[in-house]
């Protein structure tokens, strides 16, 4: 997902985490996280975050599921599934499994989830999923969905936690917005409690269809935003696992003997946006330029400490018809200069907007303020509250600022149309438009032959870098840390936390 911004707590709540003590870790049974920021909503469809997508797949259950390898589909809520020749025609057997409550998991259920990620008017998924004409339960297990006309990601696309299967009745009585905070659960953990800023505390769900593979009794992620105290609370004892390690302290962590540090292959991209609606930057040359005037391998030597590697197209390396001869934009700031002066846009001064207490885009930050003055463009670095910086993007006050992104699909089509598609999140934030681009993604999305579609990807990577939509930085790893009795303790390519076949044991 995405993909996204991070959302902070205040300093009342920092303070209070620090007098939290040992009681977390010592829990019997239940896991505990400590994550840089708290999330925003439990309804999938109202969300485009990490924070709450990585949760999500552990409170909720989808049709089709992505494995452990995060390249591969299998069954969910759907334990099988066939397509008819036309392509179009989809029919999905529903598997017995229940809600929290006990009530049971339907295919209307199903149908009700599919329908309301498409039609509902503050859905931020709906593009990916109006190639749905309809969904219609047939009988409680059976579920046929028919599409306007054959899609390539489509199955893929069902994997999404976006696309985490609700009750109808449940929401219903509930209503959205009691939803949001605390829902019935379909997968393996429910929602115990949701203190805003602080933690979620999330218990086993006895009804979760495979109740039996669930060691852990529970699990709280603690919002701790300030990096370096989330690690020294993982080495003091006081937290069984943490995420986001810095790259700074890496490789002194993996000199602890209480500790493991995982280093996931992830689908993780870091990029700087541009608004492309603030004065010189709405100019693809000084958008050129400012590519040209990063030396991105300083920034993997110097921030990622090696562990990084630097990017060069949106479609991250090992994901689908990723684009490994894409341009790599080489390092110039004197070519930059002269780009910029014929572009009519010397003394170019910027706004860039970084989160306080991520270290890692603070440093890059700095680093990208002091390669851009060689080219004559003056950064001014504005820290900001993580919980304000995702709204100023959206309203466009800005104009650079890091973020980063990691897949949620399989797929190239989710990530393509959101980042460059036309869709309802302004290219990610970016405001670029580019209508042939627009139509390629389209295009794309449709077309069932693999070459053909490969070919489309290709391009539309290659239009996307001309035309410097972003700025590409770095790929990297997920980087976690946990104690050593936490068994276990992994994420897929794809960010999902496997919690149900984690354990953990008695230190």
């Amino acid at each position: 997902m995405l993909k996204k911004k991070l959302l902070g707590i205040g300093v009342a709540s920092v303070l209070a985490l620090l007098t939290i003590g040992t009681s977390i870790a010592e829990a019997d049974g239940v896991l505990s996280i400590g994550r840089r920021e708290d999330g925003t909503t439990f309804d999938p469809i109202k969300t485009a975050q990490n924070v709450d997508f990585w949760v999500f797949s552990n409170v909720y259950d989808v049709l089709v599921r992505v494995d452990k390898t995060g390249t591969k589909l299998e069954p969910g809520i759907a334990e099988s599934w066939e397509i008819a020749d036309d392509g179009v025609t989809y029919t999905f057997k529903i598997r017995d499994a229940k809600f929290s409550d006990g009530s049971p998991i339907t295919a209307k259920d199903v149908a009700f989830t599919l329908t309301r990620i498409r039609d509902n008017p503050e859905s931020l998924w709906a593009d990916m999923y109006k190639v749905i004409k309809t969904a219609e339960a047939k009988d409680d297990r059976t579920l046929v969905i028919t599409l306007n006309q054959p899609t390539a990601p489509f199955l893929a696309a069902l994997a999404m936690p976006g696309a985490s299967i609700l009750s109808e009745k449940g929401l219903a009585e509930m209503g959205e917005e009691a939803w949001a905070e605390k829902p019935l659960a379909s997968g393996a953990f429910t929602v115990e409690e949701w203190v805003r800023g602080e933690k979620v505390v999330l218990k086993k769900n006895p009804n979760f269809w495979e109740a039996d593979r669930v060691s852990l009794d529970g699990v709280e992620w603690i919002s701790i935003p300030d990096d370096n105290t989330r690690m020294l609370k993982v080495q003091a004892g006081e937290l069984d696992s943490a995420i986001f390690v810095p790259f700074s302290r890496i490789e002194e962590l993996k000199k602890d003997p209480n500790l493991q540090v995982h280093l996931d292959t992830s689908t993780r991209e870091d990029h700087l946006l541009i608004n492309h609606e603030k004065g010189a930057l709405g100019k693809k040359e000084v958008r050129q330029a400012l590519d040209m005037a990063i030396d991105k391998q300083a920034i993997v030597d110097t921030v990622t400490f090696g562990f990084g590697e630097v990017a060069y197209s949106f479609v991250p390396k090992g994901a689908l018809y990723h684009n490994a001869n894409n341009l790599k934009r080489p390092y110039d700031p004197e070519g930059a200069k002269k780009l910029l002066a014929d572009a009519g846009a010397s003394d170019l001064t910027l706004d860039y907007i970084v989160d306080t207490g991520d270290e890692v885009a603070e440093q890059t930050a700095i680093l990208i303020q002091q390669q851009l003055a060689a080219a004559g463009v003056t950064v001014n670095i504005r820290k900001v509250d993580p919980s304000s910086s995702w709204d100023m993007e959206v309203n466009g006050e800005f104009d650079l600022a890091m973020n980063y992104w990691t897949n949620d699909i399989i797929d190239p089509d989710q990530k393509t149309t959101f980042v460059v598609g036309h869709d309802a999140n302004m290219n990610y934030m970016t405001r670029y438009k580019n209508d042939k681009v627009k139509d390629l993604v389209a295009a794309a999305r449709v077309e069932m032959d693999p070459a053909k579609r490969e070919a489309m990807y290709i391009e539309i990577q290659t239009i996307a870098k001309d035309d410097a939509h972003w700025i590409d930085l770095f790929y990297s790893p997920y980087r976690n840390v946990s104690r050593k009795n936490i068994e276990g303790f992994y994420q897929n390519p794809l960010g999902r936390f496997f919690l149900e076949d984690t354990v953990k044991k008695a230190e």
